[in-house]
């Protein structure tokens, strides 16, 4: 059990690294998957270094307080290692989902101002330089130097690619010049944070001592209901309170030293949360991913895992084949490599049955609620106080309420403050009398637990705990001729799903031009469909993208009230009359 009084002490996310280097340098702090199915250990000390290295590195070209840098890239350590670099130079960390489209990856870079950019990999680097358009480099313009993780990785040779791509579909290519002269290798950005170290070895610590709680200290994008995603600072004081309150409510669960599987990942705050937890609590990480998760379980034996839903109810799944109590709790014990202490689960709502199974194997699967403008924990389960039919109590820091029509509504210091360069939405977050406005519908139990019984925003929350808004994917539709309505499904699935409603008079009419036979028409316009969706996926994150559709009967309508009298689709009206339609698209 970890004595959480040691930790009260509010500070930015670097100082768990560097306070407590002195007893830390020679231990591992992480083990890094090889190609040859072995383990690399970096240490304490040599994470600290590379820290301190680009620290100093983004100090010298001129990062300043309050400077986005941004990280575009899969799980590794030189991710972390980059993000804190940037907090500790006072800079605010802004990390791009390694899903994200190049549409979705210029938005971000363009709209959070990021004055660096860490990124990782062949097909990220096209992403990015398909957002650099002209001599004036697009989304990229403001954009100073532009970091490869992999020293192996040929820059120039991508962007070449991507310029013949974008001159033959007749878009005016970026000027190699202006991008080359922004590229710098990873150790060579470490060589310049050396040279500085070695000229003033106090310089990193006055600056990171420098960065002021009430700074934001990261800004993560969340998927807006209807149009882009919304930039939302959170400051150190912000992000250090949820902490903080985690730490008091879980200590009886975790302890210092503990071994995690960390495969969430870093770009989303469950897994950066993840990790500067292990940076606290001293932990040794395991690093893995969705496709690897599963297997390293049995081979690492960790005493930590945070999931999202669908990997809980895959070790689930095994077990519960078994007949006998017994045999279900030995297939879950071997599964999960017989270590587990603490289990935590978030990003969506977990099955009843999956805790109760956990539970009768000894583990709490531990479930809380909250979202990223709230830091991002507004709930928790605890150890010695949980109902499984609910997502917790409040943290400490925490004041929740209910609207009038059951709205949650919270309050606190780990509360953001607005969103980045949108002050209509800001304001419509909150209450005139500054409450936040979840989105969410909720209850107390008698004993003061929330349930979460709706949801007023048209979200939908994926197993994998990605969070779509239906509408912006529905609207790529708005304009189809053959198209009369499309309905995204897939509210705690693995995938996500559409109802389609085709235009018949316009199908048959293309049909006719098109001298298909009668007997043939069936499949044409499901082709057809098939080929509209395509066209659509291909311009989205594969989490966004739908995987099965169902050609539905009969037409949406006002008088059936399927649609207002405005012709906007009654979601939850049309989930309800055709719940059947859609869960067969699982089968």
């Amino acid at each position: 059990m970890v004595d959480a009084s040691k930790f009260s002490e509010l500070k930015i996310a670097p100082r768990a690294v560097f306070d407590s280097l002195p007893e830390r340098k020679t231990r591992v702090r992480f083990m890094v998957p090889t190609a040859d199915g072995d383990y690399r250990a970096v240490t304490w000390g040599a994470f600290a270094n590379e820290i301190r290295e680009l620290a100093l590195f983004l100090s010298a070209r001129g990062l300043k307080m309050g400077e986005r840098g941004a990280i575009y890239a899969g799980n590794r350590v030189e991710w972390m290692s980059a993000a804190l670099a940037i907090q500790a130079a006072g800079g605010v960390m802004v990390p791009i989902y390694p899903s994200s489209t190049a549409e979705q990856t210029a938005y971000v870079v363009e709209h959070s101002d990021a004055k660096v950019l860490f990124v990782d990999g062949k097909a990220l680097l096209a992403r990015l330089f398909e957002s650099a358009v002209g001599p004036s480099l697009g989304a990229l313009a403001k954009v100073e130097a532009i970091v490869l993780l992999d020293d192996q990785l040929d820059a120039m040779a991508v962007l070449s690619d991507v310029s013949q791509r974008l001159r033959a579909a007749g878009i005016d290519a970026p000027s190699s010049a202006e991008i080359e002269k922004r590229i710098v290798r990873f150790s060579d950005a470490r060589a310049v944070g050396r040279a500085q170290h070695e000229a003033d070895a106090k310089s990193f610590e006055r600056t990171m001592h420098a960065v002021s709680l009430d700074q934001a200290g990261v800004m993560l994008y969340t998927s807006g209901t209807s149009g882009p995603p919304k930039g939302v600072p959170l400051t150190h004081q912000n992000v250090g309170v949820n902490g903080r309150d985690w730490l008091e409510c879980l200590a009886p669960l975790v302890d210092e030293g503990m071994t995690d599987l960390l495969w969430l990942p870093m770009s989303h705050i469950f897994g950066f949360g993840e990790a500067c937890l292990g940076n606290t609590l001293g932990w040794t990480s395991y690093l893995a991913d969705p496709m690897t998760v599963l297997a390293k379980l049995t081979e690492v034996r960790p005493s930590v895992l945070m999931s999202v839903p669908s990997i809980w109810e895959k070790l689930a799944q095994g077990s519960m084949k078994e007949t006998s109590a017994e045999a279900k709790l030995a297939r879950l014990r071997e599964a999960t490599g017989g270590n587990l202490r603490f289990c935590l689960s978030g990003g969506a709502g977990l099955k009843r049955e999956v805790k109760d199974l956990f539970h009768s194997a000894g583990l709490l699967l531990v479930e809380g609620y909250g979202l990223t403008e709230a830091s991002p924990t507004l709930t928790m389960n605890r150890p010695e106080s949980f109902r499984f039919d609910s997502v917790g109590k409040p943290f400490p820091s925490v004041e929740l309420k209910l609207a009038e029509d059951g709205e949650i509504l919270a309050k606190g210091p780990s509360i953001f403050g607005g969103y980045h360069k949108d002050p209509a939405a800001s304001a419509e977050a909150f209450t005139e009398d500054g409450w936040l406005k979840t989105g969410d519908v909720g209850r107390f139990t008698e004993d003061g637990f929330l349930q979460i019984v709706d949801r007023k925003k048209d979200i939908l929350v994926t197993a994998g705990g990605k969070n779509v808004p239906p509408v912006n994917i529905e609207q790529r539709f708005a304009d189809d001729p053959f198209l009369a309505h499309v309905v995204v499904y897939g509210d705690g699935k693995k995938f996500l799903v559409a109802g389609v409603w085709p235009n018949k008079a316009a199908i048959e009419a293309h049909l006719d031009a098109s001298g298909v036979a009668d007997g043939a028409r069936g499949e044409a316009m499901k082709a057809l469909v098939q080929r509209r969706i395509d066209e659509v996926n291909a311009k989205l994150a594969s989490y966004e993208s739908l995987k099965k559709f169902a050609l539905m009967e009969p037409a949406l309508s006002v008088e059936a009230g399927l649609l207002t009298p405005t012709f906007k689709v009654k979601r939850k009206k049309v989930y309800e009359t055709f719940r059947d339609s859609f869960e067969r698209l699982y089968e």
